[in-house]
């Protein structure tokens, strides 16, 4: 049996993109979630931290290069669904939830992937690369959002707040495509 590694070029290239959809993203969510109530996200809150609690426990199993590897790919297509369901079925109550749910989802795991790559990349000078990169990844993001919405606004007359984030999905799905892509050749077995 042939143990993976992670290719550090490639894991830095998955981190800057993975920023980047987060920078990209981070206005879109207030637009999304509008028709939730608020005891939604109390509701969500209590889930997260049993979530978070349950996946603490476990790991004694799960801190292994296979499961960082799986948990990371199961993160990533929770968000894929989640980004294609929205430009398939746009604005609706059942959207908004599935996409706070989706998230909430994915944050279950924060913790668990931060100590998992701290223990596989082991080394600070490969940390501090890692974090340099997804900061980075999330200004790029940021001022990408920034002037893609403008772009919406000045050059095509989109003002509507809610057009302009169902556009922004597509630029989402595509950075989400680049973002599986690099993380698959993130774990190769030659470590590359």
């Amino acid at each position: 049996m042939t143990t993976k590694k992670i290719s550090l070029r490639n894991f830095l290239h998955y981190k800057f993109l993975n920023s980047l959809f987060l920078g990209v993203s981070v206005g879109s969510i207030f637009t999304l979630y509008a028709p939730l109530e608020p005891s939604v996200y109390s509701l969500g809150g209590i889930v997260l931290a049993l979530g978070m609690l349950f996946v603490a426990k476990l790991y004694h199993k799960i801190l292994t290069l296979g499961y960082f590897f799986a948990i990371l790919t199961l993160v990533e297509a929770v968000i894929l669904l989640a980004v294609l369901y929205f430009l398939l079925f746009s604005y609706s109550y059942t959207s908004a939830f599935l996409f706070y749910a989706s998230y909430q989802f994915t944050f279950i795991f924060g913790s668990y992937l931060m100590r998992a790559e701290t223990l596989f990349l082991k080394k600070s000078m490969l940390l501090s690369l890692v974090d340099v990169t997804k900061q980075k990844g999330y200004l790029a993001g940021m001022l990408l959002s920034y002037i893609f919405y403008r772009l919406l606004e000045f050059a095509f007359a989109i003002a509507n707040k809610e057009e302009q984030v169902y556009a922004m999905h597509f630029l989402l799905l595509i950075t989400q495509l680049f973002i599986i892509t690099f993380l698959v050749k993130s774990f190769n077995k030659k470590g590359r």
